[in-house]
């Protein structure tokens, strides 16, 4: 065994078990298996151009020499971003733990109540601090979420303001936030107007606004007076505001303000050179059935237990497709996660006294740099304080690793934070002194520079669980109770089809707590940067060789935002060609509900093609709507392989027609993991496509975020690539901005670095290889008790598969039946009815070995025997094994016991499970119950007591 060789560390099945999984589907090998699965014209002729694999060891140096390249300056600049002391037990206990970092979506309930419970300790700290009653568990950052608001409010009008279609956003917004605004404006039809609020004239054509607390320059205003004659006005209003300096403001809703948007990042979560960070919004009632992303909701289950899940609109933009209001998908749960933990450890007085010790720091810097003689912008604020710039320039600081924020012209602005030192204030004023030849004595703290009627009065995290684990011990107990109700990939495959639920190797891991990744500020110069820009560079070209494509961006937050950007780059590409009226887009019905939305969100006409009944596209059908189509044609959106688990025979068919008419191609990569080292989708005729970095290369799913959503593109849509208003970045002919950051999540890009590198070219072939290797054996083992949906001629599958439960609801079986019953058995069930009703969609990826492999098709003929006792009338169709599911432990262990079968089937339904035993700490969640009593905060401590 080479133990240098990573990729029999990533790859679960070996030599022997590969011999045997082939004999049971009937091939000789796997080659022979990729050559009955994959189109042979689409096929790579030649291997993978990457570096040559490295061990654990070496890329572990190798990242530590990239990290070192990244400067150790103290920055000072502001701008939504602040250095931070993340808790060493939130760093322990959630950021390197796998029970953590490697859980899915809670979609399932009843295995996700831990991570549910602290992302509603999320959601309480957000209402609490912002005074707003409803608050959703995260969004990707505080730009897109300012976009996200300003997009809620246009489709909230009422009626008769249909006409409105400005929107005011503050001379004192942030750069990046206005950036992004204004990108997905465009789309929508929306015109942003900028200014000053207080001297501005408001008319009938503005719908709304959105105010800065505190502003860019750092100044804090009172919004209430003008909010209050907005509202007279009919206009709605958000206000993005920083969620640390609200522990001493008065909050928005107190102003009156109907949305509030911003970041957590400064509960405790790294830089990263731009993220990931949770950003949050909260609003009035109004918008709880619009607001996007997800709301975890308080329920209970069937026997009346406390309980917790999703409620309302979750993934309401699958279900509306193009008429969503938001292609939101994935969230940044695992930072929301850590930014609720740090609240939780503070409480209210921990956080007190930190915002009052940032406030402290800026008051004594204000009153040092106005006895110097500097002309102060203003003396209302919490942190930042801005002066003239004359007669100062970058070097005298950058000489001394300081960084200040020169973006705004003929202004400096410095930013305190957690993290600033007496030393480092002293030696800051101490420059500022040289600069005018004078000294300064050390001056304490005498009063603050909050106006009265902004000190914040409201009480908030009044709840328990912000004052019950203030010691680390208790901390940590609090942690592993919430982690052990959850199930994750440290227990068990989580097969789930479409979102690629792999190894994520705790190599990749580790870097992400070095601080030479982690302390940097995405608005630094990038010569302070160095090791990032290297890093980042290295990725962007890895990942255009793996696509086929001449370049790639790194921008975007999710797979969904990826679709977006890759959209209107288009858009941007077509527009300069003067072909601006293109704006259809045509996408099969088979595709991802986040497809139809994000085209919606890029202002563009969705048209659906048919799919055959064996799942590939109905070229006849794609005829007819390009032909009624061609003029207006903009693109086709196709997923490649399939959603439906085969790589179509006719693709490259599809991709000549649509580029025949003018047309573009995109190609959602969410399933890349059955491409890499095979096929491309440059090869294959896409002009862009974008890639799940948390599916195929390995960042971790989080709980359900963060993700990372590159867009890779053919050469002549590289000129138009995302850009930044404050960091050099993208095309050169490119006017969009995607996110806050210039390059995205940049921190956890070295996870998927990390993957390839250690991989090369022959372990990402290799990999993909036996994903459709693992895919296909399942296949071949399960289709004798289920019906298989699609196959491709060859009658094999990619490497993913739909299983079709349909044939069960004459018995009162649902899908959803069999998905509470394979949690008695210890796993998380594949992907419910997505893409068509009915059915799982089943994706075991190729980490998993054979035994694990084979205990979840055990458990599967299992249940099919479970059903096969209700169709002979064992047990009837409302009172079974499947109905009741899942089992909790209290239940089985109760001392009556109703059901007509044995405790040991419920809980032991196969011999292996007694080992592996997870039970469920609820049964099964009243969905109805949560979304008719909607409660989405902390109720008191005895709920969960019961």
């Amino acid at each position: 065994m080479n133990t240098q060789d990573f990729s029999l560390r990533h790859i679960g099945t070996l030599s022997a078990d590969a011999a045997e999984m082939l004999s049971v589907i009937g091939k000789d090998s796997i080659d022979d298996l990729i050559n009955e699965t994959m189109p042979a014209e689409i096929r790579f002729k030649d291997k993978l151009n990457l570096p040559v694999a490295m061990s654990e060891y070496e890329i572990l140096q190798h990242l530590q020499e990239l990290a070192d390249y990244n400067t150790k300056a103290r920055s000072f600049i502001g701008y939504g971003y602040y250095r931070t002391i993340l808790p060493s037990p939130i760093q322990r206990n959630i950021l390197e733990n796998p029970g953590w970092y490697t859980a899915y979506t809670p979609y399932q309930a009843e295995i996700a109540q831990g991570r549910l419970e602290a992302l509603l300790n999320f959601q309480t700290v957000i209402s609490d601090l912002t005074g707003l009653p409803i608050a959703n568990a995260s969004l990707l950052d505080e730009s897109t979420a300012c976009a996200e608001a300003m997009h809620m409010m246009f489709e909230s009008r009422p009626r008769n303001q249909n006409d409105a279609n400005k929107f005011f956003m503050s001379e004192d917004i942030l750069p990046q936030s206005l950036a992004v605004c204004q990108t997905k404006a465009s789309g929508l039809g929306i015109e942003i107007v900028t200014g000053n609020p207080a001297e501005f004239d408001f008319d009938e054509t503005f719908y709304g606004a959105l105010f800065q607390y505190p502003g860019k320059s750092g100044k804090v205003v009172d919004y209430t007076s003008l909010i209050a004659e907005l509202k007279e006005k009919g206009m709605q209003v958000a206000i993005a505001a920083d969620l640390m300096a609200l522990v001493l403001l008065k909050s928005p809703g107190e102003m009156g303000a109907d949305i509030a948007i911003g970041t957590s990042q400064r509960f405790g979560i790294p830089m990263g050179y731009g993220g990931p960070h949770a950003a949050y919004m909260s609003c009035t009632e109004d918008y709880k059935r619009q607001i996007p992303g997800r709301i975890i909701g308080v329920s209970q289950d069937r026997n009346g237990k406390f309980a917790l899940r999703m409620a309302l609109q979750t993934r309401e933009q699958h279900i509306k497709r193009e008429r969503a209001t938001s292609n939101i998908c994935t969230a940044q749960v695992l930072l929301a996660v850590m930014a609720g933990m740090y609240a939780v450890y503070h409480g209210k007085g921990g956080l007190t006294h930190i915002a009052q010790n940032i406030h402290q720091k800026a008051v004594r810097l204000h009153d040092a740099l106005n006895e110097l003689g500097y002309k102060i912008v203003h003396s209302n604020f919490f942190d930042t304080i801005q002066i003239e710039a004359e007669g100062i320039t970058k070097e005298k600081f950058e000489e001394n690793n300081i960084l200040l924020n020169f973006f705004e012209e003929g202004k400096i602005s410095i930013a305190m934070d957690e993290v600033v030192s007496e030393e480092e204030l002293d030696k800051l004023i101490q420059i500022f002194a040289e600069i005018k030849g004078k000294s300064i004595e050390k001056k304490e703290f005498k009063e603050g520079r909050i106006p009265a009627e902004l000190v914040r009065t409201s009480d908030f995290l009044s709840h328990e669980v912000f004052n019950l684990y203030h010691t680390e011990t208790e901390l940590m107990r609090y942690i592993k109770r919430l982690e052990k109700k959850d199930l994750a990939l440290n227990h068990s495959m989580i097969a789930l089809g479409s979102c690629t639920m792999k190894l994520n190797a705790a190599t990749e891991m580790l870097p992400l707590s070095w601080s030479g990744f982690g302390a940097v500020h995405p608005f630094v110069p990038k010569k302070y940067a160095a090791g990032y820009q290297e890093l980042i560079k290295n990725l962007e070209d890895h990942l255009s060789v793996i696509t086929g494509f001449a370049a790639t961006s790194v921008q975007q937050n999710s797979g969904a935002q990826g679709e977006y950007a890759g959209l209107m780059v288009i858009r941007s590409y077509q527009k300069d060609q003067g072909e601006g009226h293109r704006n259809v887009v045509i996408i099969p019905e088979s595709a991802h509900g986040t497809n139809p939305a994000s085209a919606a969100m890029a202002g563009m006409k969705v048209v659906i093609v048919k799919n055959l009944p064996n799942g590939e596209t109905d070229i006849e059908d794609l005829k007819l709507k390009i032909e009624k189509h061609r003029e207006n044609l903009s693109a086709l959106m196709i997923t490649y392989p399939s959603t439906y688990g085969a790589f179509d025979s006719n693709i490259m068919e599809v991709t000549k027609l649509v580029h025949d008419a003018g047309g573009q191609i995109y190609m959602d990569g969410a399933n890349m993991n059955a491409q890499v080292g095979l096929t491309a989708p440059g090869m294959i005729g896409a002009d862009v496509c974008h890639l799940n970095l948390h599916k195929t290369f390995a960042i971790p799913h989080g709980g359900g975020g963060p993700g990372v959503g590159p867009i890779c593109v053919a050469k002549h849509l590289a000129p138009y690539l995302g850009s930044h208003p404050l960091i050099e970045t993208g095309g050169e002919k490119s006017d969009t901005v995607f996110s806050a950051a210039p390059y995205g999540s940049s921190l956890i890009l070295t996870i998927s670095y990390s993957y390839i590198r250690m991989l090369g070219e022959k372990g990402l072939t290799n990999s993909t290889k036996h994903a459709i290797l693992n895919a296909n054996y399942m296949k071949s083992r399960l289709e004798k008790h289920y019906d298989v949906l699609y196959t491709n001629a060859n009658d094999v599958v990619a490497h993913e598969f739909i299983l079709d439960f349909r044939p069960f609801k004459k018995l009162g079986i649902e899908v959803s039946d069999i998905a509470k019953r394979l949690m008695d058995y210890g796993f998380h069930a594949p992907t419910v009815s997505f893409p068509v009703a009915g059915t799982l969609m089943i994706e075991p990826t190729e980490s998993e070995s054979k035994a694990e492999l084979d205990r979840f098709v055990d458990a599967l003929i299992q249940i099919k025997a479970e059903i096969d006792e209700v169709a002979n009338g064992d047990f009837t169709q409302d009172n079974n094994v499947l109905k009741n599911a899942p089992h909790p432990l209290d239940i089985v262990t109760a001392d009556e016991w109703e059901f007509p079968y044995s405790r040991q089937k419920a809980a032991y339904p196969l011999d292996w499970v007694r080992e592996r035993k997870f039970f469920t700490p609820v049964a099964r969640v009243d969905d109805a119950f949560g979304d008719r009593n909607l409660v989405c905060t902390c109720p008191p401590i005895e709920s969960y007591m019961d």
